[in-house]
């Protein structure tokens, strides 16, 4: 019966020792990274905004929560937090993902097509519809030029 009180105890001491020491290392951990920490949050927030989610594709890395995109954002914190530029970690993230992670690619041969591309399909939609629009407007002057007038057909 000693024994048995003597473990349940020894378990307690234990439990609420290791309570008491994850909330020592959680405190610590926050003390670590508070200094400066909102300006640098907010500098991760303004740098991220700027790179496309390669996951979702239509959402910044400050927007998602994809496993992806909270990594790159902790790399970009991680380089911003050793002094690097933000043009230093765009240009990073663009040597290791190429020009498709800017939200706003650079106009270069490889991103033409990306940039004149709506302007092109607008032209080309516009050019078809004219081109419809045309062919009906002589297809109903044709039609209207071969009716014969019911006077003509009926004696």
């Amino acid at each position: 019966m000693a024994d048995l009180r003597c473990t349940r105890w020894c378990a307690r001491l234990a439990s609420g020792l290791a309570v008491q020491l994850s909330a020592v290392v959680a405190s610590a951990a926050v003390a670590a990274t508070a200094p400066g920490s909102a300006e640098l949050d907010e500098h991760v927030n303004r740098v991220t905004s700027e790179l496309r989610c390669l996951v979702c594709q239509n959402q910044t890395i400050a927007d998602s929560q994809a496993e992806l995109a909270v990594q790159l954002k902790n790399e970009v914190r991680q380089q911003l937090a050793a002094g690097a530029t933000d043009d230093q970690v765009k240009d990073f993230m663009v040597q290791r993902y190429g020009d498709f992670v800017l939200y706003r690619p650079p106009v270069n041969q490889s991103t033409l097509l990306l940039w004149a591309g709506p302007l092109l399909l607008l032209t080309l939609g516009l050019t078809l519809f004219v081109w419809h629009w045309r062919e009906r407007r002589q297809a109903q002057a044709d039609a209207s030029d071969s009716v014969v007038p019911v006077d003509e057909v009926l004696p």
